[in-house]
């Protein structure tokens, strides 16, 4: 959400080949071109679910930007540095999302080529959790938003044919740079993409998102090798659960270009969806809303909706839409802000918000991720001060831990 981003900071392989690929199309099965490596595992739904387990978000890192262009430092976090991540990992989690955005570092057309050295520093943080032996996901991020200086994947935008042709040679080129890596790396279309308004969706512009979605889902494929049986993570209309799971216009795309050694009866494509439910609890930033759950002392601290029962629906809809046809679900994003300056009980009912969150998840066959900004204080989602590598919410860690057992 564009809100969490404002609030806490301000905010190859080859061009011959790219080329030769935006001419092409790729009308034949690229799993024939470059071979699976040995080590990639076939894993199925129920399989990666339980090994990703708990994850956590890099947020307000490679998808910070400065006037459109991208910078890791931008919204004052320090550089990132493998010690952070074997901090996160020690913790417990065992997946990191890595949000990326690419804005002003994708050249002109005809080629949309990504700065080399942007797309190498992309890589190199990749390669601080991977070789952790932690599962990675990464996307284009901040690319999506209508309200960032130099977003471009903008289901509502004027020229979508151009828009496309864009999106398609700038995750070839990531597919490229990481077609190696096993399946403990996830590819992620996009985030939160829809056309800013908070009503139901606009059919035409969810035809749009759809649209991407497949031609991310037969591009990445298209680049043979792992990417043929890669798992992929997909969203709906911003990243919202009544949106996608509900008669809104989602539309799962086909996985035509898949590897032919994944077997019929098993699926590689997972759905993304975040949670910050009721919001006025989780991200409001007030002193009003400080409680939340059946053990709040406090009703008029409390919000009037999204306790247990709302979670619980929440959940059990994208399990029946989605878990339950073999498509894994990720809640990509949730947590909520520190409010502890209006309410010094305020942590306790965060935790009490993770562990549900994350128990609920369980429950239901997703993989819960915690959005952590990097921001510690009033209004942050900070869990690990980034600066000396400390943990700073012991008690929010434990809560998502005891909610995964």
């Amino acid at each position: 959400m564009l809100a969490k981003m404002k609030k806490y900071g301000g905010y190859c392989l080859a061009l011959m080949l790219l080329a030769s690929v935006s001419l092409t199309g790729w009308s034949t099965r690229a799993s024939a071109a470059t071979p699976i490596t040995s080590d990639f595992r076939s894993l199925s739904a129920s399989q990666i679910v339980s090994e990703m387990g708990a994850g956590w978000n890099l947020g307000n890192q490679l998808e910070a930007a400065n006037n459109g262009t991208p910078s890791e430092t931008a919204w004052g976090n320090p550089v990132v540095t493998q010690e952070l991540i074997k901090k996160v990992k020690a913790a417990g989690f065992k997946t990191i999302r890595i949000p990326v955005s690419y804005l002003n570092y994708i050249g002109n057309a005809s080629s949309y080529t990504i700065n080399t050295a942007w797309l190498d520093r992309v890589k190199t943080v990749v390669d601080y959790a991977y070789n952790e032996g932690l599962y990675v996901v990464i996307n284009v991020h901040g690319d999506g938003y209508n309200t960032v200086q130099g977003g471009w994947l903008l289901v509502n935008g004027g020229n979508q044919t151009a828009i496309k042709e864009k999106y398609k040679l700038v995750w070839q080129q990531i597919a490229n740079k990481f077609v190696g890596y096993d399946e403990r790396l996830i590819f992620e279309s996009m985030n939160e993409v829809f056309d800013g308004s908070y009503s139901n969706p606009n059919s035409a512009y969810y035809a749009n998102l759809n649209a991407y979605n497949q031609i991310f889902v037969d591009t990445v494929r298209q680049t043979s090798g792992n990417n043929s049986a890669r798992w992929l993570l997909i969203p709906g209309w911003n990243t919202n659960i009544d949106y996608t799971a509900g008669n809104y216009g989602f539309v799962l795309p086909t996985d035509t270009y898949r590897s032919s050694t994944i077997p019929s009866s098993e699926k590689r494509i997972m759905i993304s969806a975040h949670y910050y439910s009721p919001w006025d609890f989780a991200g409001e930033e007030s002193g009003t809303i400080t409680q939340w759950g059946a053990s709040a002392t406090n009703p008029s601290k409390k919000s009037t909706w999204g306790q247990e029962d709302y979670l619980n629906s929440q959940f059990q809809s994208m399990y029946n839409k989605f878990v339950a046809q073999g498509y894994p679900v990720v809640i990509g994003e949730f947590g909520s802000i520190d409010k502890t300056a209006y309410d010094s009980s305020n942590n306790v009912y965060r935790a009490a918000f993770a562990k549900a969150v994350t128990a609920t998840a369980k429950k239901y066959g997703a993989v819960p991720i915690y959005w952590d900004n990097g921001y510690n204080g009033q209004h942050g989602f900070g869990l690990f001060n980034r600066t000396n590598n400390t943990v700073t919410q012991q008690g929010i860690i434990n809560a998502i831990m005891q909610g995964m057992q």
